[in-house]
């Protein structure tokens, strides 16, 4: 447990230190993304970034058990 705390922290810490170069990505506006616009009303639905970044999690995870 204390192993995977201080990997998620270093993981937080990393990407929180290269979030300007991580916004030009354009993460959260794939296509499959899910925005809708009405009168006085949005609504957005990544879908498509969080399969995406789940899949890398699941990745990662998998890669630091072996």
């Amino acid at each position: 447990m204390q192993r995977f705390l201080i990997v998620l922290g270093v993981v937080l810490l990393s990407s929180g230190l290269a979030w300007p170069w991580l916004r030009k990505l354009s993460l959260g506006h794939l296509p499959g993304d899910i925005h809708i616009v009405k009168e006085g009303v949005s609504f957005h639905f990544p879908i498509t970034t969080c399969i995406v970044i789940s899949l890398l999690v699941s990745l990662l995870i998998w890669f630091f058990r072996r």
